[in-house]
């Protein structure tokens, strides 16, 4: 962990810039910064609110935030903690210096760009993110984040999806977890929140879970967590009520269309959301049987799809032509540039879906 100087982060802000701003959480606002080595980093403070307990209360969840980051090790599906700084006036407020995000959230891919994520980039995503909750559960101490969501889910600037925004999250010690009474009280958000998660004393992974669930339908379907101009309003009655009447595909973003190559792994991960967000708490699945069966089930249909063979061949059928040209006409010049754009075209080509039919296997 790095110890930074509070100027220098001012510095690096410019200010604290609206500017610089680039996101508010539910505690703080974060804001660009490059530092005095150009390196680019994003940059937490408390948000300043008009009551002083309000603001009292984001700087504890900041707090919290940091004693949670810095007691994780690096995962590259966790947001990178790089160090903290205090304010030079008031030095009970402490300051975050995380790696910073360029290309936004996961709310702001599913809700505010124009071009929809692929089907295969959703899948990773999903499996990703999966994959982060898990590093979490599996810790020592345990990790319950508390408020798992699309817009607390960031891009990085390989299109890679990190969890982020620990304010909320509570350790617990894995040795004492059984009998163990929480005295934090209920907390996330709304639409993503547990509604089994009630008082202290039932907080759990599986609130974790069901949230996930929750943003596994978000994923598949684009729909609004809650939106009241809809009947159910809620994507969990919606859409758990299709997945019951086999209605499955009627979930699935409309705006891109679903590969038929695809059909049964994404109606795997619905069956997986559904799964999550029951009501009864002992048919959710642990995060490690979720992790373990989205892989196993999208390397297994991959496998089985005889697409990615015959796309595999022509690729490599491709270069053969290629070098072949270029062994019979050594000395021509304009034939083997004419036949390198040509191969080169259905190599780019044979490149492009062989990389959305196999994007889900090669997720490491």
């Amino acid at each position: 962990m790095v110890g930074f100087n509070y100027e220098d982060l001012v510095k690096a802000t410019d200010s604290f810039s609206p500017s610089n701003l680039i996101g508010k959480g539910s505690h703080g606002s974060v804001y660009k910064g490059i530092l005095q080595n150009n390196n680019l980093v994003a940059i937490k403070k408390p948000s300043i609110q008009c009551h002083e307990v309000s603001h009292d209360d984001n700087s504890k969840k900041l707090d919290n935030e940091i004693h949670v980051l810095s007691s994780l090790r690096e995962n590259p599906c966790v947001i990178n903690f790089i160090g903290t700084s205090r304010d030079s006036v008031n030095k009970d407020i402490k300051i975050l210096v995380m790696e910073f995000m360029p290309n936004g959230s996961l709310h702001d891919l599913l809700h505010v760009v124009n071009t929809p994520p692929s089907w295969p980039k959703r899948v990773e995503i999903a499996i990703q993110v999966a994959r982060a909750v898990k590093f979490l559960h599996e810790g020592k101490p345990l990790v319950i984040h508390r408020d798992i969501k699309p817009a607390n889910i960031l891009i990085d600037s390989n299109w890679k999806p990190k969890l982020a925004d620990f304010g909320l999250a509570v350790m617990l010690q894995v040795d004492s977890l059984l009998g163990q009474v929480s005295d934090h009280k209920p907390a996330g958000t709304m639409g993503y929140l547990d509604p089994f998660y009630t008082s202290p004393s039932k907080l759990g992974t599986k609130n974790d879970i069901f949230s996930f669930g929750v943003v596994l339908l978000e994923i598949i379907s684009c729909r609004k967590v809650i939106d009241v101009t809809k009947s159910p309003s809620s994507i969990v009655e919606w859409a758990t009520t299709l997945i019951k009447e086999e209605r499955m595909m009627e979930i699935c973003d409309t705006r891109i269309v679903l590969p038929s190559y695809m059909d049964a792994t994404i109606g795997h991960m619905l069956d997986v959301a559904c799964r999550c967000v029951s009501p009864k708490e002992e048919i959710r699945p642990s995060i490690v049987e979720i992790v373990m069966e989205m892989e196993n089930f999208v390397v297994e249909r991959v496998n089985k799809n005889p697409i990615w063979i015959s796309v595999l061949r022509s690729v490599i059928l491709a270069k053969q032509r290629r070098n072949l040209a270029k062994k019979l006409h050594p000395n021509c010049k304009c034939a083997t540039q004419k036949g390198d754009m040509d191969n080169d075209n259905d190599i780019a080509r044979g490149r492009l879906l062989l990389t959305e039919v196999l994007a889900d296997v090669t997720l490491q």
